[in-house]
């Protein structure tokens, strides 16, 4: 009988052999299958992995050798600006997109620095140029959002975005891109693609240039809504400084522009660009960069606009400039220009709050009746100007400068000016009566009065107050039409004028700047009046002048006497006459009034010692007004923009 000890001895070898026999059991299909399949994956893949990885190489390696130096990528923009100065000095208007000049990480303020990391690419110092824990984190949210994987967030690191701003250093071609704006679109869309090339120009960049270098491309060429390219612009634009001295909630506010420029821009809408404010303050507190209460007390005092941030002044005024400025001066124009005007930012609050006042109280909400209006002083300065009711816009039609209508008895005076100049006294006597005139073509033309009342003898004064129609042909007729258009020429009408006598009732178009023009050379003692409002164009951080114009009179176009005559006859329009709506408190003036026939066009240019503005009401369509005539709604709105011109100025005799 065997022993527990023998039985236990003899299985032992047994069971080693069974297990050697099962490992050298050869393999079966699947296992066959498992090992060829990971040998081709692992074949593919490290070849794979290496033609990438040469790829990449020599992608960044042509990146790399075709990036010129740091401080020619500051100013990428394809056209210059133009900044609008007042008359005292005080910018009042943009256009284009502005450029504050070049900055360095240290030339601004290190709140800036700290808020554009926290809130754009916090690992910045520590990757190098690619993030894809980042980008990986943004395809989750965008196609968690229903989004295509690369299209919303970006999960861009600051590198990459300023590749992005740098177009992948391809330069804007005008035959490619006919607009700036599209060849900037094309720099910004998200494609695979895209995304792709952005790696190796991302590495490059990053062997190229400093992280500082790289932060200073980006200060420069990001936009930040307004019409501000780099946060020197910016700064200047919102805030009325310079970058190195902003503030912690004015350094938040600007690195909260950066998602959405337009969106958040604080001229369009000042909360919602607060509230993404206090979000890079809390991420700049949560990032260890300022203290709580820092965080709370920039979160309680939130940065505010300096006011001529908001303006919204001057658009058709700016629109003028531009229209009007020398022919080196256009909207392609690559360099930054510096334009000192005339403009008077208190005078156009006057004209556009008295336009502001008729239509709440006097047009009915939902008219489409527009109007115009403008003042200038006597040398022909423009100081205001008024292209449609919608004054807070620019790029509209501009119906001071651009609209032409028919003049109606604005053109009058002119009229009254051959006869004074042909020996006619202010108080000669005509006989106020129907008339008819046999025209050339042999048809008989009569002209009527306004409502079709006649008043016998009258002097020239009492016509002029009255507007008499029948009068004004007369004096016509008397001394010539070609005499009243030789006038109106030398007074600096520059229009078409109509060939036949119905001239003198103003069927002739013109714009109200050339009308205002007129009559400010009859103010100025009769010498033509050029309007100007451009006073020196230079390039901007130069003293050279490019351009200098100042106030100055053409030729002379009527005497002394016949102006004198006329300012005294157009005052009596005002005193007793047909402009009696226009009469200020204090202050005398001179003007007339204008209906065209059926009431297509109403008008109102006057004076006082210091300024002339003129006022025109009508439809864009020629529609007839509704009980609108030049000395109605006109005369109100002119008299009370020339009292608020002249508030608080001691008054100066007319006459």
């Amino acid at each position: 009988m065997n022993s527990p000890q023998s039985k236990g001895s003899s299985k032992t070898p047994e069971r080693k052999v069974r297990r050697k026999a099962k490992k050298s059991k050869p393999p079966g299909y699947w296992g066959r299958t498992r090992k060829l399949a990971f040998r081709a994956v692992w074949a593919f893949g490290w070849r794979m992995a290496t033609i990438l990885f040469i790829i990449l190489a020599i992608s960044t390696i042509y990146f790399y050798s075709s990036l010129p130096t740091a401080d020619s990528l500051v100013d990428g923009r394809t056209k210059g600006s133009v900044t609008f100065f007042d008359r005292n000095g005080k910018i009042f208007s943009w256009w284009g997109e502005q450029f504050g000049g070049q900055l360095t990480v240290d030339t601004v303020s290190p709140h800036l620095i700290n808020a554009l990391i926290a809130v754009e690419d916090k690992r910045f110092y520590r990757h190098l140029g690619v993030s894809p824990r980042g980008i990986i984190g943004a395809i989750i949210i965008n196609m968690r959002e229903g989004r295509s994987p690369f299209v919303g967030h970006g999960g861009s690191t600051i590198t990459q975005q300023v590749g992005k701003l740098l177009c992948f250093n391809k330069p804007y071609d005008s035959e490619k891109w006919p607009e700036p704006r599209d060849y900037e679109k094309s720099c910004r869309t998200n494609t695979l693609w895209r995304k792709v090339k952005e790696i190796p120009f991302a590495l490059a960049l990053e062997l190229k240039y400093t992280k500082d270098e790289i932060l200073m491309v980006y200060l420069n060429r990001a936009y930040l809504g307004a019409g501000a390219t780099g946060f020197e612009a910016a700064s200047q634009r919102y805030f009325g400084k310079r970058a190195r001295t902003l503030t912690l909630g004015e350094a938040a506010l600007l690195a909260g522009l950066l998602k959405a420029p337009s969106r958040y821009a604080p001229t369009r809408n000042l909360t919602i660009s607060q509230q993404r404010a206090n979000l890079v303050v809390s991420l700049m507190e949560d990032q260890g960069y300022i203290s709580p209460n820092a965080a709370r007390d920039a979160i309680n005092n939130p940065a505010q606009l300096f006011p001529e941030s908001t303006n919204k002044s001057g658009g058709h005024y700016v629109d003028w400039i531009l229209q009007t400025a020398p022919g080196f001066l256009t909207y392609d124009t690559r360099e930054d220009v510096e334009i000192q005007t005339t403009f008077d930012l208190t005078i156009q609050k006057a004209l556009e709050d008295a336009v502001r006042e008729v239509f709440s109280t006097k047009i009915y909400k939902g008219s489409n009746v527009e109007l115009a209006v403008v003042t200038m002083s006597r040398d022909g300065a423009v100081l205001g100007m008024v292209g449609g009711k919608n004054f807070e816009a620019s790029g509209l039609f501009n119906r001071a400068s651009s609209a032409f209508r028919q003049t109606g008895s604005l053109f009058k005076p002119i009229v009254f000016a051959a006869g004074l100049e042909r020996g006619l006294n202010y108080r000669d006597t005509y006989i106020d009566e129907p008339i008819s005139v046999r025209l050339r073509d042999g048809k008989t033309w009569t002209p009527k009065n306004y409502e079709s009342k006649y008043f016998g003898t009258v002097t020239l004064t009492e016509a002029m107050a009255k507007s008499l129609n029948s009068v004004a042909v007369q004096i016509l007729l008397a001394v010539g039409r070609d005499r009243v258009a030789s006038i109106a020429r030398k007074l600096g009408l520059k229009s078409q004028l109509v060939s036949g006598p119905s001239l003198a009732l103003g069927t002739s178009e013109a714009t109200l700047l050339e009308m205002t023009g007129i009559y400010t050379g009859i103010l100025s003692g009769g010498w033509e009046v050029i309007p100007y409002g451009i006073e020196e164009i230079r390039l901007k951080g130069e003293d050279t002048v490019l351009f200098r114009m100042q106030g100055k009179s053409g030729q002379r176009a009527i005497s002394g006497s016949t102006a004198r005559q006329l300012v005294y006859m157009l005052n009596q329009v005002i005193e007793q006459g047909t402009g009696q709506r226009a009469k200020m408190e204090h202050w005398q003036s001179a003007g007339k009034t204008g209906t065209t026939q059926s009431a297509k066009d109403a008008w109102f240019i006057g004076f006082t010692s210091n300024y002339v503005t003129g006022v025109w009401m009508g439809y864009d369509n020629n529609r007839p007004l509704k009980n609108v005539t030049g000395g109605g709604l006109p005369a109100e709105i002119w008299r009370l923009a020339m009292e608020k011109i002249h508030s608080g100025m001691k008054p100066i005799p007319l006459l």
